[in-house]
């Protein structure tokens, strides 16, 4: 009787394993992989996945990856986005079925990370909920608004003659060694409590200078509200070439969520020369200085995402700097060009003002802001319109009186009020000026209040009259960030206070 139920137990339980057997679908994922051809600085060469898409992400062993760029009949041209020293040619490559992407999420915020999303802190990994691609169309023209809110930078010279907006795109340009970066980091330092977030993009930089930049941003408090996206000068070329387009994502995801972002390019030349690198390589026909024919494409398409969207897409603005070195002063060479032509202005440093003293070395009349003028509070308008003007005119003067002519006493108070003008103008780096103290300063400027000052105590007036703004009443210091203009009232009020702070300055000239 026992033998019979243990013969039956076996029987159904055969039967049993036989029918799941038959039902049995095997969960099978398919895989398309190929293998290496050949391989060069920064860039493979692979058969076998005709599949692929263009700008396909193809997986690596050792978890590389690479983006396809050339898409063939008989092979595809990779460009790899990491360290490639432990490939060969034979080794295997897989579709991911995706393009680049890259992680974004609030805890970026404080972060520095390369392109990838890999933390280069100490901080741990970097925690995300969401990856968006690198290369996004930019927002429709009836997404857009105009840009109407200044993006104070805290420096006199550019807030007062080159102002940017909200939303605007402003390359700073120069020779190497002139302030470009001293500019953007100020800029940044300055959105402190101001609510804008704050993205720095290092492209091919030296890793002394990018842990620098840090270092300062650290120091100042700004790593708060500020993400650094880094890409190395010994990193392959192909980082290089996405950094900008992966900084650009991170700082959409925080705009369509209705935040200002300011993000800076730093910059657009070894971007430039990392993309011809690339393309050399990969065999494309060169074109002007041996760069490739889409060239402007690549910056266009970039700078164009930056915007001032309307409120059904979240409001929120994408202003960038980026920064463009040029060689020689030369600003009509290809890419500072190709540049001008995109952005809504530039600001132009001059290696002779530099080497003067006269910092930060903003050539003004070789600089031009498209839009910010019409983004600067109606205060801050009323008291510079008249300034680029004179400036403008003291450097014509300045020119024609270095050839020892005798000058009439209209010309000499016109070049004496244009020495205080660019004396005023020096600003110390890493120390941006409130709005506030720098419509007083200006508006004083302006009205001939500094001309009575010697030129060695400038810097000690100004900062004495910057000190006593808070002496002015409660309801002028609440219209200078207001869109209201000053009153003759107001202009009266503080003229009056600037005259008395700065009477001891002149008595003793």
């Amino acid at each position: 009787m026992e033998s019979f139920s243990l013969q039956h137990l076996l029987e159904n339980t055969f039967d049993g394993i036989n029918q799941s057997m038959e039902n049995y679908v095997p969960q099978l994922t398919p895989r398309e992989v190929g293998a290496v051809t050949s391989l060069s600085t920064g860039i493979v060469k692979v058969s076998g996945v005709p599949g692929v898409g263009f700008e396909e992400l193809l997986k690596f062993p050792g978890d590389l990856y690479g983006i396809a760029f050339n898409v063939d009949e008989e092979e595809i041209g990779v460009v790899l986005l990491g360290d490639y020293s432990h490939l060969h040619a034979g080794d295997e490559v897989e579709r991911t079925g995706r393009v680049m992407d890259v992680p974004v999420s609030e805890s970026l915020i404080g972060r520095v990370m390369n392109p990838l999303g890999e933390p280069l802190d100490d901080k741990g990994p970097i925690l995300f909920n969401q990856r968006l691609p690198i290369e996004r169309p930019s927002a429709a023209i009836v997404d857009r608004l105009p840009v109407t809110v200044p993006l104070q930078t805290g420096i006199k010279v550019i807030d007062a003659l080159i102002p940017v907006g909200r939303g605007q795109r402003e390359l700073i340009m120069g020779d190497r060694q002139t302030g470009k970066t001293a500019i953007a980091i100020d800029t940044i330092i300055n959105q402190h409590d101001q609510n804008v977030l704050c993205i720095y993009c290092a492209i091919g930089q030296r890793a002394a200078s990018v842990a620098k930049v840090v270092a300062e941003l650290r120091k100042k408090g700004a790593m708060e509200y500020t993400i650094v996206i880094v890409s190395e000068g010994n990193d392959a070329p192909g980082l290089n070439f996405i950094a900008p387009y992966a900084a650009t994502s991170i700082g959409e995801y925080f705009m369509e969520k209705g935040k200002d972002v300011l993000i800076v390019y730093d910059d657009l030349t070894h971007h430039a020369r990392a993309y011809r690198e690339i393309s050399l390589l990969l065999r494309r026909p060169p074109g002007r200085e041996a760069f490739p024919g889409d060239i402007f494409y690549i910056h266009s398409r970039l700078l164009e995402r930056s915007t001032h969207l309307c409120q059904e897409r979240g409001g929120g603005s994408l202003t960038a700097l980026p920064i463009v070195e040029t060689e020689a002063q030369n600003i009509s060479a290809y890419i500072p060009t190709n540049l001008i032509s995109i952005t809504d202005g530039q600001i132009y440093l001059s290696p002779t003002l530099f080497e003067l003293g006269v910092l930060p070395a903003v050539d003004v009349g070789m600089s031009v802001s498209r839009v910010g003028g019409k983004a600067q509070r109606p205060a801050y308008r009323s008291v510079t319109s008249a300034l680029k003007l004179a400036y403008s005119q003291f450097e014509e003067l300045e020119t024609f009186a270095k050839f020892g002519t005798r000058l009439d006493e209209h010309t000499r108070r016109i070049i004496e009020h244009g020495r205080r003008i660019r004396s005023c103008l020096k600003q110390p780096a890493s120390k941006p000026i409130t709005l506030s103290e720098q419509i007083v300063v200006l508006l004083a400027l302006t009205n001939g209040a500094f001309d009575g000052v010697p030129l060695p105590r400038m810097k000690e007036a100004e900062q004495t009259l910057r000190k006593s703004t808070s002496q002015l009443p409660d309801d002028i210091r609440q219209r200078f960030g207001s869109t209201s203009p000053f009153s003759e009232e107001d202009r009266q009020t503080i003229l009056q206070l600037s005259v008395k702070t700065l009477e001891p300055f002149r008595e003793q000239s």
